[in-house]
């Protein structure tokens, strides 16, 4: 066999599908803890026998819209192209195909959030550098740009004029410093918090999990929360950074707002998600991110055990075990097209 070939066991195990061997580690240890075989899967420079059936389990998309800023600029399609031979096969894929689709497109999960009547941030998308300024015309300063297939805060900049945008708009084109991977730029409206956060709400099997509060005073867009995107805090020992990432016990499962995201997520058919908003002076609640290869924050996991909670990647370890045991059910997923 091909040393390129994807690795496989014997047994029905946890196929994780991925592209970042950092984010991987504490998904990884917690299924060890339950005793759950599981298999990673690193897209780049592997090939699959399109004749063949693909090995029995449970297949996770862990697939991620920043991929392309560290492997390959060319994942979105490895991940395609396997999403779509396991489903043709029948097999049970969590946040697959369809749900990935979500993961890459800024453009799409803002239609997906405007149709069902939540609040989210005035936008306007921009193909190619030239259209940049035109598509900024109606929008009032300040407001930012987002690549549509983000991540780690991929293009997202304040300007404060108009102005400033057009002194900018060559960065936005190929081979510029900002440059979108898909071509597609977001103007987007500049949604100010009450307080200087926002909140991540972590959902598991499409239920509440807990909701934490990201400090943003330091002027950040980086949110990812994982111990490897940590970000020392200004004024802070480099040897020691200290965690913007703190649990919100007052969301709870009973918030107004958690219970429309829980009916968003089954209406899409998103097993595993993390949906970031904001709330405003003007008692706005603004929803504007959904991440579908959700990472959880060393700190706030250690502070659930030490509650005597269950942390969040015991949770998805337990969650996979369960739906590997009845892996021949057909994938929630699926209601999602691509």
């Amino acid at each position: 066999m091909s040393s390129h070939a994807l690795p496989t066991v014997v047994d029905p195990a946890v196929y994780i599908i991925h592209d970042n061997p950092e984010w991987i580690v504490p998904f990884t240890e917690a299924l060890d803890r339950l005793g759950v075989a599981h298999v990673e899967w690193l897209l780049p420079e592997t090939t699959i026998d399109l004749t063949a059936e693909p090995p029995q389990g449970l297949f996770w998309s862990r697939l991620s819209a920043s991929a392309h800023t560290r492997t390959d600029p060319h994942v979105k399609e490895y991940g395609r192209a396997i999403l779509d031979w396991l489903a043709a096969a029948g097999r049970r894929i969590i946040n697959g195909r369809g749900v990935y689709e979500l993961e890459v497109s800024k453009v799409r999960q803002h239609r997906e959030l405007t149709a069902r009547g939540f609040d989210v941030p005035r936008t306007a998308a921009a193909f190619g550098a030239e259209a940049l300024t035109e598509a900024a015309a109606t929008s009032t300063p300040p407001f930012i740009t987002k690549h549509n297939q983000g991540g780690k805060g991929l293009g997202v900049r304040r300007f404060d004029s108009h102005a400033e945008l057009a002194a900018a708009t060559e960065e936005f084109a190929p081979g510029g410093a900002n440059a979108p991977i898909d071509g597609i730029t977001l103007i987007q409206e500049y949604v100010q918090p009450a307080q200087p956060f926002i909140t991540r709400a972590e959902f598991i099997g499409g239920r509440f999990h807990y909701a934490v509060r990201v400090d943003v005073s330091g002027g950040s867009f980086e949110l990812c929360p994982a111990d490897a995107c940590e970000i020392p805090r200004a004024g802070a020992d480099d040897s020691a950074p200290q965690s913007p990432f703190v649990r919100r016990e007052d969301i709870t499962a009973q918030t107004p707002l958690i219970g429309r995201l829980e009916a968003l997520l089954t209406d899409l058919g998103i097993e595993i998600a993390g949906i970031e908003f904001i709330e405003t002076a003007d008692n706005r609640q603004v929803v504007y991110d959904i991440n579908t290869n959700t990472n959880y924050n060393p700190s706030v996991e250690s502070g659930e055990q030490s509650e005597g909670r269950q942390p969040a990647v015991d949770r998805i370890a337990a969650y996979l075990a369960e739906a590997l045991a009845s892996s021949e059910s057909p994938s929630p997923a699926a209601s999602l097209t691509p």
